[in-house]
């Protein structure tokens, strides 16, 4: 009788550690140990792929096995000791053993298996795996029973398993850990906005855009501007200086006149240029830019008039939450320029402002 009492108890016990322990490793294998296994392939890789398709059935034989455990073991140590101390010493039977498996499935069970499973879960994770497939085969009718409870009673699948911010979060607990640069969380935020901000936010505005019409000569524009500090330059029409037909390079207008063909009009080293509403996403910009091999766009707005302009150094600052300058930027940020001689052209003759009829 107390080998019985003792073989039910430790049943109980030996059991519910397990299954303590596979829980524990499985909710700790992260998403990107998950995708390097699988990439790796292999028998751990093949296994984690099934559970990562369906977490729901390995968590159910789990749950299975640990209620079954658990029963099992407190009915079968609870009618070992009413047999042994009924009569005898009923305190025993009431109280002693009761308080004895609750401590010990506590401390056993629950504590040591889950400690040893979430800090050592890398090199359980391949027993971890393997013991489950077995456990999911030998317990399929009740696996299947608790998944299609499961399945019921969950809310929408096509929600995302991480949000922004729990992927911000992520981040700077990797900065705070040494293993991610300070600037790395907003890179990541930035990214994770791409289809938040538009051309119209990152864009050089029409007012401090640099011109030229494509009847100018290559040697007048080059006389005029000797320091000039961009590499791509607008070109407009003859007729119309307020049509773009497209754009020259700095090192094409130099090489024309390195051969001494200054006196040819820029419309000769024309480009075509690619343009986008201002409404244009920030993500398909980029991917614009780098299928049709462009590093300049027109940024028109809903009258097909031009907006500003677009570059892919604009795109790469907006996502490094930075400006790139070197040595001849004398202009740090084009928007705040454009606004400022906006002001000081207000003071001009006709020109009133909105706040100046709010005063009045």
């Amino acid at each position: 009788m107390y080998s019985l009492l003792i073989t039910f108890f430790l049943v109980a016990l030996v059991f519910s550690f397990l299954c303590s322990l596979w829980e524990a490793v499985l909710l700790s294998i992260t998403p990107s140990y998950a995708r390097v296994m699988i990439r790796k392939g292999g028998t751990t890789g093949r296994r984690l792929q099934q559970f990562k398709e369906n977490v729901d059935r390995p968590l159910a034989a789990i749950l299975s096995l640990n209620t079954a455990a658990h029963t099992i073991g407190a009915v079968g140590v609870g009618a070992q000791a009413s047999i042994i101390w009924a009569e005898s010493n009923p305190l025993i039977t009431s109280v002693a053993m009761p308080f004895s498996m609750t401590l010990g499935i506590l401390i056993f069970s629950e504590i040591i298996p889950k400690t040893i499973g979430a800090n050592h879960w890398q090199k359980l994770a391949p027993f971890t795996v393997s013991s489950l497939v077995v456990v999911i085969a030998l317990l399929y009718p009740l696996v299947w029973m608790s998944q299609f409870i499961t399945q019921w009673l969950k809310r929408d699948k096509s929600q995302p398993v991480f949000s922004h911010s729990e992927f911000l979060a992520l981040a700077e607990i990797g900065v705070e850990e040494g293993h991610v640069g300070p600037h790395h969380p907003k890179i990541i935020s930035n990214l994770l906005n791409l289809d938040k901000t538009v051309a119209r936010d990152i864009m050089t505005p029409r007012p401090v855009v640099m011109a030229a019409s494509e009847a100018m000569t290559v040697e007048a524009f080059y006389e005029s501007n000797k320091n000039l500090p961009f590499s791509r330059i607008i070109m407009t029409s003859e007729q119309d200086q307020d049509a773009v037909v497209g754009y020259f390079l700095k090192d094409t207008l130099l090489e024309f006149l390195v051969h001494g063909r200054g006196h040819e009009p820029l419309k000769t080293i024309c480009h075509d240029i690619i343009s986008v509403h201002e409404r244009f996403k920030l993500s398909d910009l980029i991917n614009n830019f780098i299928d049709k091999r462009e590093h300049i766009a027109l940024v028109v707005d809903e009258f097909g008039n031009m907006a500003g302009i677009v570059t892919l150094e604009d795109c790469i600052e907006k996502l490094m939450d930075t400006e790139i300058l070197d040595e001849t930027d004398l202009n740090t940020n084009m928007r705040e320029l454009a606004r400022k001689r906006w002001l000081k052209r207000r003071g001009g003759p006709g020109i009133t402002s909105f706040e100046d009829l709010e005063k009045d």
